[in-house]
Parts: structure tokens; C-alpha cells; sequence
């Protein structure tokens, strides 16, 4: 099996487990270059190359700091490493980008060009729902159809039917998540709130939301607070769950949910693609 085959494996294996990492791939070659085109490297989340090679020290560092920053915004990128004299024929310094273009400077010997693309590959945004309701059943299939990994957390013996989910726990303790943007929903209403809505507000997401009445949620957080639970965790929480668009049945319910998880998770894609202002 050659290397490139090996890191493509590696690309799949990392996906079905819901991990985020970058492909690096160097797409142009000029000169001497350690790395050709169609070299592969495999970057974690951490920031370590765990598969494939796009070079050593002259591209590694430039390709390193896109990766980061790909994997924050989720955005590809385009890297150039270039000798000096070329970046001062382009008109460009190191660490500038020009059309989408971020250049580097290569201070090695051979003084060759390279291109890398940069391409994060994110886990699907994961959605955790604790609870058996029919509002809570609704929601993970609707959340599947749209893209969610959805994890349904609730007793065995609440669950009337088998939910439509990736993964289902039995009972509330929610142990390791998959490392995504993460969004949150206690949908138990009478069965199991307060342990529920305790296990939630350990839970780091996004978003938090409570299917219930404010009444109901200004009880619960009155007695989670007498516990000593976190008061700023707490009041994190949406609650009612969802947009107001009038919903009644469990499946209009779920369908605000995630109109409202849906603009959540939008808000900065939307922020990035607005134009500048031209005054």
C-alpha cells in the first residue's frame, strides 16, 4: 500500500469517528522542492501531522499556522512558499495574502516553490438531546435528515419506540462527546428534568435549550441553584426551546428547535459573508 493510499485510509477512518483535522495537499511544485504535487499530510486538531508529508522545515510552519486557522474558522486555504526574491517580484511580503493566496517565505537552499492547499474537515455539528418525549424523538430524526450527529440520552425504559440517533444512552451521564461544534436540548418535560437539566449544564455547547414553560425553568433553576449548581450555566439556557412560530404538535415543536439551532450555528458564516461597508 503506498503512503498516499495510507493517508487517504487514515482520512476516512477520521471522519467516521467524528474528528477534526486538516488535509494539507501540495497541488504546484517549482524549482527544487523536498515535497511534489499531490503530496498528502494528514494535521490533528492538536496541531501535530499524524499522516502523509508536505515537506520539512521551509513549508512546514506556514502550513502548520493555516491549519490552525482553518480549523477555527473552517474555511480552506491556499498557501505559497516562495524565496524571497520571487515575493519581492510579486510585490508581496511574507504573511500577506493577495486573492485568496496567504505567501510564506522560503528560506531554505533550494529556494523552490510550493503551493499547499489547506482543507479542514470538520465533524458534523453534534446534537444532544436529553430525554424520551415525543418532542426529543422528533427532533433527531429531523436533526439526521439535516446533517446532525445526534445522540439521544434517556432511560431505556422511557423510550417507547427506537429513536432515529447515532448514538443512544441509557440514562443521562453523557461521558465523551464527539469534539464538534455542540448544541444541546433537555427534552424530558416531566420525566427526569432536573437530572437531566444537571447533566446538560456540564455539558459544553453552543447552544443550551429547555423544552418546557419559563415557569417550569425558573422552578428547576431555583432548585439547582439551592444545590449549587453554576447560576451563569444555568441562565444559558433558552426556554422555552426554539423560535416562536406558533408550534403545537411535537414535530412543529422539533421543527423550531432546530430553526433556531439552524441560525445559531449559521450566525458566523453568515457575519464572514456580509460585504464591507463601503463608507
Amino acid at each position: 500500500m503506498t503512503a498516499h493510499v495510507e493517508v487517504l485510509d487514515l482520512v476516512a477512518q477520521m471522519k467516521a469517528a467524528e474528528r477534526a483535522f486538516v488535509l494539507a495537499t501540495v497541488v504546484r511544485t517549482v524549482s527544487v522542492t523536498a515535497a511534489k504535487a499531490g503530496a498528502k499530510a494528514i494535521i490533528a486538531a492538536d496541531g501535530t501531522i499524524v499522516a502523509g508529508w508536505v515537506g520539512g522545515g521551509c513549508a512546514r510552519g506556514a502550513v502548520l499556522k493555516a491549519a490552525r486557522e482553518a480549523l477555527a474558522d473552517g474555511e480552506p486555504r491556499m498557501v505559497s512558499v516562495q524565496p524571497e526574491n520571487l515575493l519581492a517580484e510579486l510585490g508581496v511580503s511574507a504573511g500577506e495574502s493577495r486573492d485568496g493566496i496567504r505567501f510564506a517565505s522560503n528560506m531554505c537552499p533550494s529556494k523552490g516553490t510550493m503551493d499547499i492547499f489547506v482543507e479542514p474537515v470538520l465533524p458534523h455539528p453534534s446534537l444532544v438531546i436529553l430525554g424520551a418525549s415525543p418532542v426529543a424523538l422528533s427532533l433527531a430524526a429531523q436533526a439526521r435528515v439535516l446533517g446532525y450527529h445526534v445522540t439521544l440520552a434517556a432511560p431505556a425504559a422511557d423510550l417507547t419506540a427506537q429513536p432515529d440517533a447515532d448514538a443512544v444512552i441509557d440514562g443521562y451521564q453523557l461521558g465523551e462527546l464527539s469534539d464538534a461544534k455542540r448544541f444541546v436540548v433537555v427534552s424530558t418535560q416531566g420525566r427526569g428534568d432536573e437530572v437531566a437539566l444537571r447533566a446538560a449544564v456540564a455539558t459544553k455547547a453552543d447552544y443550551h435549550a429547555f423544552v418546557g414553560s419559563r415557569r417550569k425553568m425558573a422552578s428547576l433553576r431555583a432548585k439547582l441553584l439551592t444545590d449549587g449548581v453554576n447560576a451563569a450555566a444555568i441562565d444559558d439556557f433558552k426556554a422555552p426551546a426554539g423560535l416562536d412560530l406558533g408550534a403545537i404538535t411535537p414535530e412543529e415543536i422539533a421543527m423550531s428547535i432546530l430553526a433556531e439551532i439552524t441560525a445559531e450555528r449559521r450566525r458566523g458564516q453568515r457575519a464572514a459573508q456580509q460585504p464591507a461597508s463601503r463608507e
